[in-house]
Order: C-alpha cells, then sequence, then structure tokens
C-alpha cells in the first residue's frame, strides 16, 4: 500500500528523477513487512524551509538555503511507519537502523542513490540524493543563470 503524502512529495521531484523515484518507491514499499510502509518525510524543499531546518537546534543539517541537494529536487528523506491499526492507518514513525531500515538503505543504493548514512562528516542516515555529479555550486549556477526547468510551479536546474 502506497503512502498517499510520499506520493504528492515525488510529484515535485526533479523532472529527470520523478517518475525513477516513483516506480522505485512503489517497488521498495511492497516489498517491505505488512506491517511497515515507507514514507518520504521530504523531497523538494524551499529555501525557506531550508533555512528553517538549518537553524533548528540540535543541529539536524549543515545546509542552509540552496545548499541542499533538496532544493533541487534531487533527494529525498525516509521514514518508516509502523504498527497498521483496524482502520488501515499507521501508528508511530520510525528512524531506527533496524532491518527494515537497513533493507531500504540497500534497495536504494543498488539503484544508484547516495545515502547520507556513508558520509564521513555528518551523517544523514534518513537522506538519499541522485544529483548526477553536480554538487548544490554549480546547481544554484544554474539557477541562478536561469539554465532551468519550470514544472508544477518550481523551477528547477536543467541539468
Amino acid at each position: 500500500m502506497e503512502d498517499k503524502l510520499t506520493i504528492e512529495r515525488i510529484s515535485q521531484a526533479h523532472p529527470k528523477i520523478k517518475k525513477e523515484l516513483l516506480n522505485s518507491y512503489i517497488e521498495c514499499n511492497n516489498k517491505l513487512p505488512k506491517n511497515v510502509r515507507l514514507r518520504f518525510a521530504y523531497v523538494f524543499r524551499t529555501p525557506q524551509e531550508q533555512h528553517e531546518l538549518f537553524l533548528k537546534r540540535p543541529k539536524v543539517t549543515n545546509a542552509d538555503s540552496w545548499q541542499s541537494i533538496h532544493n533541487y529536487g534531487l533527494a529525498f528523506d525516509i521514514v518508516l511507519l509502523y504498527d497498521k491499526n483496524s482502520d488501515g492507518t499507521f501508528e508511530s514513525a520510525s528512524w531506527e537502523n533496524d532491518k527494515n531500515w537497513q533493507f531500504v538503505v540497500s534497495f536504494f543504493k543498488s539503484k544508484g542513490w547516495e545515502w547520507g548514512g556513508d558520509w564521513k562528516s555528518f551523517k544523514d542516515a534518513p537522506h538519499f540524493q541522485k544529483a548526477f555529479g553536480y554538487d548544490w555550486r554549480k546547481l544554484n549556477s544554474l539557477i541562478v543563470n536561469k539554465i532551468t526547468i519550470f514544472e508544477s510551479g518550481i523551477t528547477y536546474p536543467n541539468i
């Protein structure tokens, strides 16, 4: 069973990854146990949303506005939902690095996604990205220089 909120969030992904991300999400989610559902906590983030996260304490990110791959629609963060209730809703969110979490990590890494849990400094276990060899500076220069794609009310770098 797909998570409607995740499907909505995927609709804001960069056009270059949107279809692949949706298909991978559905495939991965369907391979999880019946009482577990994958949710994308974030896909695209506005610069303002990124700045608010940057200011949070305890610290959750080193990336300010335009310094996150989320700002370009090329990243997503995961959370697992557990404990299906009788009405079909899920009760608890988990970021625990359990066997289901590791399954999701392995699945997306096998599809070519970079996992934030592999980073040397400031490990970010919920984070995955596919930036096609671009860093945030290059992606931002594409936006600044108006080398962009406009879709669904969002401006993305044209990569």
